[in-house]
């Protein structure tokens, strides 16, 4: 395992590399960071070059700008895939994750093998959920404790399990990042671009991981996007909300590693 970090418009931006072989880039999701995969690189680092990025403001690594968008953030993404001579990955993004491998997807077709989608969207924020990320942002300038402590519980279907311990984490680490950071990413959410079309052109192979009780993304939509790439699938987790890499662990490293075998 190494923990290696590049310079991205004067910002340290820090990634793990595992194993070697086939790569698959990991993207985390919105208050995460790359140790969300660590079960996942376990698995599949024996037979595949693992990368997981820690995105800007998050985890170790430094804001870029006061808005992250998710073309910027992609950005940063290319750059790593090039300091380590990878010409085509699958590309594995959660949440915001995802959103960035869209924009990623959208400049760089040629570079991926596969996609994965986990708990995400192709789709721009609805006029709500902008309206939604502003109270957010309100929140977070104010006390960005509070916030996290209200948001971090919601991404976990609760009357399936109390995932006590699991949430406790998730909020260590989002605790973790400063409020500046925090706004960055949700100003970026908040004006990405729809990109359902890049699924329709997309010349390779589509999955998403879908959580039937994800009270961020709700499911039916996401069944309908997961049939518009020609090779296109889904994985439906019956009880599982927005964090299926806890949630569902084994299902979902299971069905990532058949999708890239």
């Amino acid at each position: 395992m190494a923990n290696k970090s590049l310079l991205f418009k004067n910002a340290t931006i820090h990634y793990q590399k595992r194993g070697k072989g086939p790569a698959i880039v990991f993207l985390h999701g919105f208050l995460e960071n790359h140790s969300m995969w660590n079960d996942f690189s376990d698995v599949l680092h024996k037979n595949h070059t693992v990368i997981a990025v820690d995105l800007p403001g998050h985890g170790k690594s430094d804001d870029i700008a006061y808005v992250h968008t998710m073309e910027e953030m992609a950005e940063v993404v290319r750059a790593i895939v090039e300091k380590e001579n990878i010409r085509r990955h699958y590309l594995v993004g959660h949440s915001m994750g995802g959103y960035v491998s869209m924009a990623y997807a959208e400049k760089y077709p040629d570079a991926i093998k596969g996609l994965v989608m986990f708990h995400s969207t192709a789709s721009a924020d609805t006029e709500q959920k902008k309206k939604d990320r502003d109270r957010a942002i309100k929140v977070v300038k104010h006390n960005k404790d509070l916030f996290i402590n209200e948001a971090v519980p919601k991404l976990f279907n609760t009357n399936y399990r109390p995932y006590t311990r699991e949430i406790a984490v998730c909020k260590r680490i989002a605790k973790k990042m400063s409020a500046k950071s925090i706004v960055a990413a949700l100003e970026g959410m908040k004006i990405r671009l729809d990109r359902e079309v890049v699924l329709k052109f997309a010349p390779y192979k589509v999955l998403y991981i879908i959580g039937k009780q994800d009270n961020v993304l709700p499911y039916k939509s996401l069944i309908k996007q997961a049939q518009i790439p020609e090779q296109g699938d889904y994985l439906l987790l019956e009880n599982c909300g927005h964090m299926g890499h806890i949630e569902a662990k084994g299902q979902c490293i299971r069905t990532i590693k058949t999708f890239i075998a």
